[in-house]
């Protein structure tokens, strides 16, 4: 028993000044109990202070929970992280200049905990290359009190451009499972998600710091299968037994075996979603899927292609992913998001991202927040408020094919009827603007490198060719002038070959996608001959 200590007491190891490291999607495997002593002890005795926190995806409810319980001005110093977004908390003192802050691409940052395990020299990779995550722009500093050079540094290698992120220094990692025994040794078999548990302690324990694991169950040593064990107890020094409500496995539920595997749920009987702007959105991206192609689908907007895909029939053609690291099933949507529903394969978070950067992607869905006319996406940064890339980096940057999805505008209304779509209420910010606030996705690296990348609206279709948005189809029922040049801050290229939009789209019964995968996969029988 001399591993298992009290929340409160693992507050306290906890040393003024230290990195310390998080597991955490959202709330999947988060330990929100260890993080709730360590704000209490703060709020009590102004300790710990002057901390470094660092995870590699979003951590919160946009609330109170998560990344949120450090968001008190001299608690943290500085922020290591892939996403910040929902920690408003946290967010508001690193736009303040009160807290220092990297924000760097989150497949990134799993492969350099387990760099760091080996004691290896970093990461050295193009991910991130044209982006704000390079030095020559940010170098993934996101206020004037962070430096830009000091995370990653421009290289040359054998004559090619390559970002090197430098290790640091880990001093308490703090890991989530479901049962430890008093060894230590951790299951994971109620998470909805591996993560990057494995890496990261061996990160911290090889380079001289402590584990902090927190579980829901405790058992006797010699009793848990060495299979389910995804932590061994060498690398843990303490285990701290959570209550039901700070053990979450998403941002919503507490358990739900559907989402750990431990049962599989039918998924025919989802009701349809109902005809609006996202699902003619949906549609138009679902019609650039090829048959048999691994995906990743973005939260949000992105994931109403896989309620299209399973609308139509067709969902057991596409193999879709998380980068989380699920393949297979149905990513679950809002709140529930990383989990997802009926996976056939859950491996570590860094192995999927060897996946993804390998280019293993076939394609991604990803949300369209902010564009210019040379193709570059803005998801990370609005304004003074900064959320951080996540996993957009690795994934838009790996994927062979890039489909961005999301309204021409925001705020607008719209009536969809007999085929047709028409604007009644314009919406008052532009997404299509002259200059985007942040590059999370770089046009230009995309063009050289020859990548095909679409962005799809519910007025406006537009391809990227030669280095410029070019504009290839518009919405039935629409005028180009008023309702789509004059609703972006700048003029598209205009293909010579401007389509329609299909009409089929924008009526309450589709059923076309089937028919248009079929063809497809008879079309490459065709050419195979």
């Amino acid at each position: 028993m001399a591993k298992v200590i009290s929340a409160q007491q693992s507050a306290e190891l906890i040393k003024d000044g230290a990195t310390v490291a998080w597991t955490t999607a959202g709330l999947c495997s988060f330990c929100e109990e260890v993080a709730s002593a360590v704000e209490a002890r703060f709020l009590e005795t102004g300790h710990p202070k002057n901390i470094t926190l660092t995870h590699s995806c979003g951590c919160g409810d946009h609330k109170t929970r998560g990344m949120n319980h450090f968001g008190h001005e001299g608690l943290a110093k500085k922020s290591i992280a892939g996403h910040i977004g929902e920690a408003p908390a946290l967010g508001k003192l690193v736009a303040d200049n009160k807290v220092e802050c990297h924000l760097l691409p989150q497949g990134v940052l799993t492969h350099l905990w387990r760099q760091m395990a080996g004691k290896k020299i970093g990461v050295i990779t193009k991910v991130g290359l044209g982006t704000f995550a390079d030095p020559r722009l940010e170098g993934g500093a996101v206020n004037s009190i962070t430096d830009k050079n000091e995370r990653v540094k421009l290289i040359d290698f054998e004559g090619e451009e390559y970002l090197y992120y430098r290790p640091f220094g880990i001093d308490v990692a703090v890991i989530r499972g479901s049962t430890a025994d008093e060894r230590g040794n951790m299951t994971m078999d109620r998470e909805a998600l591996f993560l990057e548990a494995l890496s990261l302690a061996t990160a911290v324990k090889n380079n001289g710091g402590i584990v902090i694991a927190q579980v829901e169950y405790l058992a006797k040593p010699g009793t848990l299968h060495p299979k389910q064990v995804k932590v061994p107890g060498v690398l843990v020094d303490y285990v701290v037994l959570s209550k039901p409500e700070n053990h979450m496995q998403t941002k919503k539920t507490i358990y739900n075996p559907a989402l750990s595997g431990d049962s599989k749920v039918p998924m025919g009987n989802i009701p349809p979603v109902p005809l609006d702007e996202r699902k003619i959105i949906a549609r138009r991206a679902a019609m650039e899927l090829s048959p048999n192609s691994t995906l990743n689908l973005g939260i949000g907007m992105p994931d109403g292609v896989g309620s299209v895909a399973a609308e139509e029939g067709i969902s057991e053609m596409l193999t879709m992913t998380t980068e989380l690291g699920n393949f297979g099933g149905m990513p679950a949507g809002g709140l529930d998001f990383p989990a997802t529903y009926n996976s056939e394969c859950t491996i570590d978070h860094p192995y999927m991202f060897d996946f993804y950067d390998g280019g293993g992607l076939d394609a991604c869905v990803l949300g369209l927040a902010q564009t210019d006319r040379e193709g570059n996406l803005n998801v990370s940064k609005f304004g003074p408020k900064v959320v951080g890339p996540g996993g957009f980096i690795n994934i838009s940057s790996s994927a062979k094919k890039v489909i961005f999805v999301g309204t021409l505008t925001a705020g607008a209304e719209y009536e969809i009827k007999d085929g047709t779509i028409k604007i009644t209420k314009e919406g008052d910010i532009k997404k299509f603007v002259n200059k985007v606030d942040q590059i999370t996705f770089s046009g230009s690296y995309a063009s050289k490198a020859g990548k095909k990348v679409v962005y799809v609206t519910e007025r406006a279709v537009f391809e990227l060719e030669d280095g410029e948005l070019t504009l290839v189809e518009i919405a039935p029922g629409l005028e180009l002038e008023k309702d789509v040049i004059a609703a972006m801050e700048f003029i598209p290229r205009i293909s010579p070959d401007l389509k329609e939009m299909p009409k089929e789209i924008f009526e309450p019964d589709w059923g076309e996608l089937k028919k248009i995968m079929e063809s497809k996969i008879k079309n490459k029988d065709k050419r195979g001959n």
